[in-house]
C-alpha cells in the first residue's frame, strides 16, 4: 500500500506541476515600415537613410529621364533590372565634404553642358521595382 501511495502522489503533483508550467504561446509578429514620400532632389538622392540630396555628378546619365530622377531605393521607379553608373567621390561614405543641394531645390542643366558625355562614374549599382504587388502608376480599377 505505501509503494501504490507514494506512486499516486508522484502522479499528482507530476500532474498539478504540468498543468502550472507555462506553455508555450506562438506570436506572430509582423510589421510595416513606411518610409514617406520620395526626396524631391535636383540631382536624385543617396540610397541610404536620411536620403540625403546627391550633389550633382553622383549619379551618371542613365539615372535620370528626360532631366527626372529615375529614383533609388524603395522610390526607384525605372525599368526593372536597372543598371547605372556613379561616382562615389560624391558620396559623403567615400570622404566626400563638398556641398549638397536641399531638400525642393530644383536642377539647373543649363550648368551642365555636355555632362552626359563627360561623366565617368566609378562604380554601378543595379536597382530592381519595389512595386511588384500593386503598380503605382495604374489607377484604382487597374487602368
Amino acid at each position: 500500500m505505501n509503494k501504490l501511495f507514494w506512486f499516486v502522489s508522484a502522479a499528482a503533483l507530476s500532474a498539478t506541476l504540468l498543468a502550472a508550467s507555462p506553455s508555450k504561446a506562438s506570436a506572430q509578429v509582423s510589421f510595416h515600415v513606411q518610409i514617406g514620400p520620395e526626396p524631391v532632389c535636383p540631382y536624385g538622392y543617396f540610397d541610404y537613410a536620411p536620403y540625403r540630396c546627391a550633389p550633382f555628378g553622383y549619379y551618371g546619365p542613365r539615372w535620370f529621364d528626360r532631366g527626372a530622377f529615375i529614383g533609388t531605393g524603395p522610390w526607384f521607379h525605372g525599368p526593372e533590372g536597372f543598371h547605372g553608373d556613379i561616382d562615389r567621390h560624391y558620396d559623403p561614405r567615400y570622404g566626400y565634404h563638398g556641398s549638397f543641394p536641399r531638400h525642393g531645390d530644383h536642377p539647373d542643366w543649363e550648368h551642365h553642358h555636355d555632362w552626359e558625355r563627360n561623366f565617368r562614374g566609378n562604380d554601378a549599382r543595379e536597382e530592381h521595382r519595389h512595386d511588384h504587388d500593386h503598380d503605382h502608376d495604374h489607377d484604382h480599377e487597374g487602368h
